[in-house]
């Protein structure tokens, strides 16, 4: 049996991306979401997410970009003193690498997020990282603390099969370099990441797609991806949303791309694909 999550990133960024993610619900083949506790459009999202029960909601947690859920006074080595958590990913993993973040810190952020989500209303079916810091083992050993602690079963598990990443990319012509290093060197620690995630009794799919063609997801791409998914439970990350001057402003590096990416969703002939190829669709309600 094929089952498949289709899973859009960045639930709460924008209310353009909110729009576009409840869309791609509403009138595509989306089922699952995983929002972003400290995004200015938290409280919109949290709107659409209850008007629409059957999305799934995870949490995207956030170590980098952006604001803090908790008091700046608690996590000193991860924020400053606005609360303003580390600016890129690169400045984020030097820091916890060098041990200038503090594992206790970590926990305290995360648990902040996920329990903002749990406040409004949101019980969240799952927890994946915002670009997948969590593959990193100390941000994996934190986030496996809190989510153990907190009940939290389900994970994403961003490791991708290079050959196929570069397959898909290189098919696809997104950008090879950036997208094959990330895919790269999330592999470079799969064995420690399932090792981590087996001891806090965290679960995830089967398979997943997504890293190598991030912003390349339009509807030709979709299709062939599930037109040659394997057995089993696959998640496919994607990044639908509306493209306008919000979006402008936050500075994301997919801008144009999440309409693509929301055109792909929305496609009949994905659907059709969907159907043709007998995939069931789930939501991470639905792994056991």
């Amino acid at each position: 049996m094929k089952e498949l999550i289709l899973n859009a990133d960045d639930f709460g960024l924008t209310q353009g991306v909110n729009e576009g993610i409840v869309r791609a619900h509403r009138d595509g083949i989306l089922t699952s979401a995983t929002l972003m506790a400290t995004a200015s459009a938290f409280a919109d999202a949290v709107e659409r997410a209850k008007a629409h029960p059957k999305l799934g909601v995870g949490c995207h947690l956030v170590l980098t970009g952006g604001l803090a859920a908790a008091p700046p006074s608690q996590i000193p080595s991860l924020a400053d003193k606005n609360g303003r958590l580390p600016e890129s990913l690169a400045a984020l993993v030097y820091r916890v690498s060098s041990g200038a973040v503090r594992t206790r810190e970590m926990e305290i952020e995360l648990r902040a997020q996920i329990e903002k989500i749990r406040r409004a209303g949101i019980e969240p079916t799952h927890v994946d990282t915002h670009k997948h810091t969590h593959v990193h083992p100390r941000v994996m050993r934190a986030v496996g603390k809190v989510t153990q602690e907190l009940g939290i079963k389900r994970i994403r598990n961003p490791i991708e099969n290079l050959r196929d990443s570069w397959r898909t990319a290189r098919r696809e012509h997104v950008p090879l370099v950036k997208n094959m290093a990330a895919s790269a060197a999330v592999c470079s620690v799969a064995a420690q990441f399932r090792r981590l995630a087996a001891q806090y009794g965290l679960r995830s799919p089967d398979h997943f797609l997504g890293l190598a063609i991030t912003g390349g997801t339009g509807a030709v791409a979709l299709r062939r991806l599930i037109e040659e998914l394997a057995d089993g439970r696959t998640e496919i990350m994607l990044h639908p949303g509306l493209y306008d001057r919000d979006l402008q402003e936050t500075g994301s590096r997919l801008q144009q791309h999440r309409e693509t990416e929301l055109n792909g969703l929305l496609a009949p002939e994905v659907r059709q694909a969907v159907i043709e190829n007998q995939i069931r669709l789930i939501s991470y309600r639905e792994l056991e």
